[in-house]
């Protein structure tokens, strides 16, 4: 799905997303992705199941540079994974669980508004 064309500034807003991937900065990124200023990297993630699984040193890394995380969790909203939110909050980072295209349009918001946040957004077709 192609988002609303944006003035960028150089912020990594998500432009489009669906096809098994997303489109940031003009660039095609394929599979899950997280998503912070400074950049794009993949996830291993591929189902919302695979959330409670996943290693967190990537998002506790984030420490200091972001405020609030969302979890893109596909096609529809996942219930939050409890101990990832706990880990997080420890650290001065809320959650938040949401479907991917409601992580992706919140981002930019959130993002355009000089938010310190990150997202993490399974892909979907």
């Amino acid at each position: 799905m192609e988002l609303n064309e944006q003035n960028k500034n150089e912020k990594p807003f998500v432009t489009a997303y669906g096809d098994g991937g997303f489109r940031v900065l003009g660039e095609r990124h394929l599979g899950s992705q997280i998503i912070t200023a400074d950049g794009v990297q993949p996830w291993a993630v591929t189902m919302p199941e695979d959330i409670a699984a996943m290693d967190l040193a990537p998002f506790l890394a984030l420490e200091g540079q972001v405020d609030v995380l969302l979890v893109g969790t596909g096609v529809a909203h996942y219930p939050p994974v409890k101990q990832m939110a706990e880990a997080l909050r420890e650290v001065g980072i809320s959650v938040d669980f949401m479907g991917t295209g409601s992580a992706c349009r919140t981002f930019n918001v959130l993002l355009s508004d000089g938010r310190q946040v990150a997202t993490a957004l399974i892909a979907i077709d």
